[in-house]
C-alpha cells in the first residue's frame, strides 16, 4: 500500500485519481451544501468558530480581499532611509556621514565643491593681484621707500583677507545648512536634488551665519589673549629672558584655552543642527545642544575626532605622494633646474591643488554631516524621535497629512515654552 492509498478508519476509500472523494471522513460521509448568502462557515453572520476548530476550505479571504494600503488604518512598514530608526552604535554614527556622501553625491559633493571653489577664486581674485603690484612696486624702489611699502603692504594685506575670510563664513554656514537638511530627510527616506537642498539651506543662512560669526570672534580672543601675554612680557621685560618667560606662559594659557576650547566646542557642536531643523534662535539652540550632550560628551568627542583623523589621514595619503613623485621627477629628468624641472613642478603643483580642493570638498562635507547624525541619535536617545520619524513616514506613505518631525513642540520641557502662546505647539509644515 502506498502513502496515497492510506485512509483512517472506517473512512471512505480514496477516489480512482488520488483525490477526496466526496462525503469523506471530514464532512461526516455527507457532501455539505452550499453556504448562503452572508452567512459563515461556522453559522450566522458574526459567529466565530469553536475552540480547536479549523477553518474548512474556502473560509480564508479571497486573494485581494485585504484592505489597500492607508485603508482601515494599516499602513506598509517604514522605508529604509539613510539612518536606521533606532539610537545607533558607534559604528553607525562613525560611517554614517560617509554613506551620506555616497547616498546623494551630486547634491552633497556639488555642495562642498562650490563652497571650496568660492573661497579659493575669492582669495585668489583678492591676493594676486595684490601681491604682484606690491611686489613691481618693490622692484623699483630705494631702501629707504622699501621700508613704507612694506609696511602699507601688510596692513593692505590684512584688510583684503577680510574678503576671502566673509565669503568663507557665509559658504561654510551655508554648507552646514545644506548637510543637515540632507541628512535630516535622508534618514525619512527623501532624496533632494541641489536645488531643493539649496533652497531648504538658504532659509536659515542669517541665523547660521551669526552662529558661525560668533565662533570667529571667539577663536580671535582666544589669539589675542595669547598675542597680549607675550606683548606684555615684553613691554615689561624686554630681555630674551622677559621675552622667553611671555612665550612659556603664551604656550600654557594656550594649552589651558584649547581644553576649554574642546569642551565647549563640543557641548555646542549641535548648535547649526538645531537652527536649521528647529528652526530656534542662536540663544535656543546653545541650550539645546548643552542639554542634549549631558552625558554623552566622551562619545561625541570620540566620534569627532576619530572621523577628523581618518580625514587628515586620507588627505595626507592622497596628497603627499604625488607632490613627492613630482619633486622626485624633476630632480631625476632635469638635476640642473634649467627648464623641464619648471615645467613639472608647475604641473605637480596644479595636481596637488585640485587634489586639495577635492579633499576639502569632501571633509567639509564629512564633517558637517556628522554634527547632524550626532543630533538625531541624541535625539532618539532623549526625546524618542525614532518614535515620531517611524509615525512620520508611515502617515506619509499613507497619503495622510505630516508636520516636521523634527520640531521640537512649545511645552513646558522645553526653552520656549514660557513665552509660547496657547495652541502654538501645532508642527508646522515639512518643507
Amino acid at each position: 500500500m502506498s502513502d496515497h492509498d492510506w485512509q483512517a478508519p472506517g473512512g471512505p476509500a480514496p477516489a480512482p485519481n488520488g483525490t477526496r472523494a466526496a462525503g469523506d471522513a471530514t464532512t461526516g460521509g455527507v457532501t455539505p451544501p452550499p453556504l448562503p448568502p452572508g452567512s459563515t462557515a461556522y453559522g450566522p453572520p458574526g459567529a466565530t468558530p469553536p475552540p480547536g476548530a479549523f477553518p474548512p476550505p474556502g473560509a480564508f479571504p479571497a486573494p485581494g480581499a485585504f484592505p489597500p494600503p492607508g485603508a482601515g488604518g494599516w499602513t506598509p512598514p517604514p522605508k529604509p532611509g539613510l539612518l536606521p530608526l533606532r539610537p545607533m552604535s558607534f559604528g553607525t554614527l562613525l560611517w554614517a556621514p560617509f554613506r551620506t556622501l555616497r547616498r546623494n553625491p551630486a547634491a552633497t559633493f556639488g555642495s562642498g565643491l562650490v563652497v571650496q571653489l568660492v573661497t579659493a577664486i575669492a582669495t585668489a581674485a583678492v591676493l594676486v593681484p595684490f601681491l604682484t603690484l606690491t611686489l613691481s612696486r618693490l622692484e623699483g624702489a630705494t631702501t629707504a621707500d622699501a621700508d613704507a611699502l612694506l609696511s602699507g603692504a601688510v596692513g593692505g594685506f590684512l584688510l583684503l583677507m577680510l574678503v576671502p575670510v566673509a565669503l568663507s563664513v557665509v559658504a561654510g554656514a551655508f554648507l552646514q545648512g545644506v548637510m543637515v537638511v540632507d541628512v535630516a530627510t535622508g534618514t525619512v527616506g527623501e532624496r533632494l536634488g541641489f536645488g531643493a537642498l539649496w533652497k531648504r539651506a538658504a532659509k536659515r543662512i542669517w541665523p547660521l551665519i551669526g552662529w558661525t560669526l560668533l565662533v570667529g570672534a571667539a577663536l580671535l580672543v582666544a589669539f589675542a589673549l595669547l598675542f597680549g601675554v607675550v606683548l606684555l612680557a615684553a613691554a615689561v621685560d624686554s630681555s630674551p629672558l622677559g621675552i622667553l618667560i611671555g612665550v612659556v606662559g603664551a604656550l600654557v594659557l594656550g594649552l589651558g584655552l584649547l581644553v576649554v576650547g574642546f569642551w565647549v566646542g563640543v557641548k555646542l557642536a549641535l548648535v547649526p543642527s538645531i537652527i536649521v531643523l528647529e528652526h530656534a534662535g542662536i540663544r535656543t539652540a546653545m541650550t539645546r545642544s548643552w542639554r542634549l550632550t549631558n552625558g554623552a560628551y566622551w562619545r561625541t568627542l570620540g566620534v569627532l575626532l576619530l572621523v577628523g583623523v581618518i580625514l587628515n589621514v586620507a588627505a595626507q595619503v592622497v596628497v603627499q605622494p604625488v607632490s613627492l613623485v613630482g619633486t622626485l621627477l624633476a630632480l631625476v629628468i632635469d638635476p640642473t633646474g634649467t627648464g623641464a624641472a619648471l615645467t613639472i613642478t608647475i604641473i605637480t603643483t596644479i595636481v596637488t591643488l585640485v587634489l586639495s580642493l577635492l579633499i576639502g570638498a569632501i571633509t567639509a562635507v564629512v564633517q558637517a554631516a556628522l554634527v547632524a547624525v550626532i543630533y538625531i541619535d541624541l535625539r532618539m536617545r532623549r526625546e524618542g524621535l525614532d518614535l515620531e520619524l517611524e509615525r512620520f513616514v508611515e502617515q506619509r506613505d499613507a497619503g495622510q497629512p505630516v508636520g516636521d518631525p523634527y520640531r521640537v513642540p512649545a511645552d513646558a520641557s522645553t526653552p520656549a515654552a514660557a513665552s509660547a502662546p496657547p495652541g502654538s505647539e501645532r508642527p508646522a509644515t515639512w518643507s
